[in-house]
């Protein structure tokens, strides 16, 4: 069955906006056989005759992200919060996305928090809006942005913080070849951005074993 359509816009050098219609099902395994036999190798062999099927279901799974609404994860908030006016924070959230250059996977940990005003979340939320961002085609400055952005958009806190610390396999399994190398990056807002020292408890939390 093919998978349902999604809207999706292409802007080309003349900078019209057309629509783009998502290919069906056989038509992304057609292409997985094309860069199987692009890769040298045949797609009829008994070995990744079903290679193509894994390929889309794996694609299904890894970007998802496409799929779900950051926003309606966060629309359900508590307000009972009882006078509690500090930090919020969840740490060690697994991360694994994929570079939108190379379409290689970065795997890591996030670690973000806010200040809430007169409402909180379900942690599980932070989580998840985490997870929806990393399951698609990104830069990780951008997946940072977004994840500070929609938490801020939602919640109206009076600041948030995000710190990813990623391995990125186009790094390390091309290229330059260097493995152990991490790449972190940070996004504040709010009190986070003009507190130095509300930003260095959050780094402290970070660093924290």
């Amino acid at each position: 069955m093919d998978a349902p359509s999604r809207d999706r816009t292409l802007i080309g050098s003349d900078d019209l906006v057309a629509p783009l219609q998502r290919p069906s099902r056989e038509e992304a395994m057609a292409a997985v056989r094309t860069l199987i036999a692009w890769a040298g190798d045949d797609p009829r062999r008994e070995g990744v005759i079903d290679t193509p099927k894994r390929v889309v279901d794996a694609y299904g799974e890894w970007f998802e992200g496409y799929d779900a609404d950051p926003a309606k994860e966060l629309s359900r908030t508590f307000e009972d919060v009882q006078g509690y006016d500090d930090i919020v924070m969840l740490r060690e959230i697994e991360v694994e996305s994929h570079c939108e250059h190379h379409m290689a996977p970065f795997l890591g940990k996030a670690y973000v928090a806010y200040m809430p005003t007169n409402r909180v979340v379900g942690i599980s939320k932070i989580a998840r809006v985490v997870e929806i961002f990393a399951r698609r085609l990104q830069t990780q400055e951008t997946m940072t942005q977004q994840i500070a952005d929609a938490i801020n958009d939602s919640l109206r806190p009076a600041g948030v913080a995000v710190l990813i610390d990623a391995v990125h396999q186009c790094m390390t399994t091309r290229g330059v070849h260097h493995r152990h190398v991490s790449t972190i990056t940070t996004q504040f807002t709010g009190v986070f951005k003009t507190d130095a020292s509300l930003r260095q408890r959050f780094l402290d939390f970070v660093n924290k074993r």
